[in-house]
């Protein structure tokens, strides 16, 4: 069947391979013309820009100061980094304390990529290890196992227990070993299916995946790994740090009953760091079988030292040392703590452990940004004391408007010209405008580094627990109540 538009060959070909058929550029234009479409049919795009003309350049928003500088705008965009940090929900809700958590490493050759510095692989391992060390510090009675995925199969690398030195020794391992293979979501799953089933019912079972590849070597049938896992209620959480995966979302979303915010994917190195450590807080019981209250027995000894220059082995590694723990049932004595009993596996814990543990079900409440109208109540953080900015005289505004119009070289100002940090300060949530924040309960003014060290270290309020109950108000806060006088005893308030 002959072609409508006729036939069109490239100008460089010769006339012996083309034969007969030959095309003159008329036809060609013609036939050119033809196919082209008509301008006058296009939609009217009168307004709309494409999205290769607004661009937004970082550089662009970078604004000096008025000395010239941009220290200020630095502190402030730092400052707000620190305070999205903080925006979090505090509604006291009941959680699982005591958790048991499998952490699965991708060691495949996905992990190769360098589109995060230095690798996908350093720096999963590098991230790893404080996220061991963050774990325990937020749950420091609760289990912890590492996992990896290489060659198509699962490798145990640390068994599940409560010490953080070992699983960090472990990893150490593996840091200069290069990742190689295909990963296997289901052998890994299954594995920690494994290490969970058996765990107490008063504990949680959940599995965290660091996930770089997109695609798994399976067996046999994942779906019915997934049936598994709703069935022996463990939970899977996923960080990816390539594209998303649909089977990786459909897991995170059945175990997790129907919720998918259990699956992310990490933009760039900070914001992976971020979503792994969020790991660390203990998640929302949802079951009624944990909601029922129920007893659990603990033992809380007392650090022991062997007299004269006796030495004894612990239970736990067979080391000698001079120092330990002796169980409260049996008397074996143990190294570290906490730690079950090897001869009776009694839970042995510090005081110290429990209380530590307590501040997830009780958070401490968001401080709230302080206006310049109040910031005149504080000249220093009541922390640390450092000074805070001073708040902009009245009188000086007046004397300023009544100028207004005239710079140093006589032109008149358009009155657009504001403090950079003030106006990053307004365009941010959250972030105060006078660098002052302050606890509702007390009314105290803190600094965004005491917020910061108060919210994610100490988990009370300096102010509420400050014992001001016996002095005379000094100052006043914004409801008219004396700073450690608010509600009536200066005791912080739990939320019911």
């Amino acid at each position: 069947m002959a072609d409508s538009d006729g036939e069109y060959h490239a100008d460089d070909g010769s006339d012996d391979e083309f034969g007969n058929h030959q095309v003159t550029s008329s036809s060609r234009h013609e036939t050119r013309s033809r196919n082209r479409p008509d301008k006058s049919k296009k939609p009217n795009r009168k307004g709309v820009k494409a999205a290769w003309e607004d661009i937004q350049r970082s550089w662009d928003t970078v604004i000096e100061d008025a000395d010239g500088t941009i220290a200020g705008i630095i502190e402030g965009r730092a400052e707000a980094e620190k305070r999205a940090r903080l925006l979090k929900d505090t509604t006291p809700l009941q959680r699982g304390i005591i958790r048991h958590l499998v952490l699965v490493l991708d060691m495949s050759f996905a992990m190769l990529e360098k589109d995060m510095l230095p690798s996908r692989y350093e720096l999963a391992m590098a991230y790893a290890s404080q996220f061991v060390r963050e774990y325990f510090e937020q749950n420091p009675i609760s289990q912890l196992a590492v996992i990896g995925m290489r060659d198509g199969v699962a490798i145990r690398i640390s068994d599940m227990s409560g010490n953080p030195t070992d699983h960090i020794e472990k990893l150490q391992g593996w840091v200069k070993q290069d990742p190689q293979g295909n990963p296997s979501l289901q052998n890994a799953l299954e594995m920690c299916r494994g290490a969970l089933f058996h765990t107490p019912s008063h504990g949680t079972r959940e599995v965290v995946i660091v996930y770089g590849a997109l695609m798994s070597s399976d067996p046999g049938d994942i779906h019915e790994t997934i049936t598994s896992l709703i069935n022996d209620r463990i939970r899977v959480s996923i960080v990816g740090l390539a594209a998303q995966v649909a089977i990786c979302e459909e897991l995170c979303s059945k175990t997790n009953g129907g919720d998918k915010s259990g699956y992310n994917i990490a933009l760039h190195e900070d914001h992976f760091k971020e979503l792994l450590l969020a790991v660390t807080t203990p998640p929302v019981t949802r079951t009624q079988e944990q909601s029922n209250a129920s007893l659990l027995m603990m033992g809380f000894p007392s650090r022991t030292l062997a007299s004269g220059d006796s030495i004894h082995y612990c239970a736990c590694h067979n080391r000698p040392s001079r120092e330990g723990y002796d169980c409260t049932r049996c008397g074996s004595r143990v190294c570290r703590l906490p730690t079950e009993c090897p001869g009776c596996g009694l839970t042995l814990i510090l005081s110290t452990h429990l209380a530590r543990s307590y501040h997830h079900l009780f958070p401490l409440r968001n401080w709230v940004e302080v206006s310049w109208a109040k910031a005149k109540q504080s000249k220093a953080c009541y922390s640390c004391l450092t000074p805070f900015p001073d708040a902009p005289d009245s009188n000086k505004n007046k004397d300023k408007a009544k100028d207004k119009g005239k710079d140093k070289e006589g032109k008149e100002s358009t009155g657009k010209e504001k403090s950079t940090v003030s106006t990053l300060r307004s365009s941010v949530k959250g972030l105060s405008e006078s660098s002052r924040y302050a606890c509702e309960v007390c009314g105290n003014h803190f600094c965004i580094d005491c917020d910061l060290f108060a919210h994610e270290v100490l988990h009370n309020c300096p102010g509420c627990q400050s014992d001001t109950r016996g002095r005379q108000p000094q100052q006043q806060n914004g409801n008219g109540e004396a700073n450690g006088e608010a509600n009536g005893n200066g005791a912080m308030e739990i939320d019911s």
